[in-house]
């Protein structure tokens, strides 16, 4: 699966994962390989997201770029404001107001 996360200011995360997991306005959920298309509304907090073999780039606040990594898995953490969550053939698209704390 791939990932974006956006904000209205910059990118925040993008690349290759195995899961998501993400805080909805009904209770948290969890995204995998071959889900279902969807679009859902998400309220703000805890991100967790799992990456998958290969590069993927994130958002480093201290020097305020994108940065690329590798890892073949790796729990990246953050938090977020209110947004959307649109997943559709593999590709998850969070659409958020603000986001921080990327560890």
């Amino acid at each position: 699966m791939n990932i974006s996360v956006l904000t209205p200011d910059h990118t925040i995360l993008t690349g290759k994962i195995v899961s998501v997991t993400l805080p909805g306005e009904e209770g948290s959920f969890q995204l995998l390989n071959n889900h279902a298309p969807l679009v859902s509304a998400l309220s703000g907090g805890k991100v967790t997201v799992q990456t998958g073999a290969g590069e993927y780039q994130f958002y480093d606040e201290k020097a305020k770029a994108m940065t690329e990594a590798s890892s073949a898995t790796r729990v990246l953490t953050f938090t977020i404001d209110r947004g959307f969550v649109e997943v559709l053939n593999n590709e998850i698209n969070l659409l958020v107001q603000g986001a921080r704390n990327l560890r």
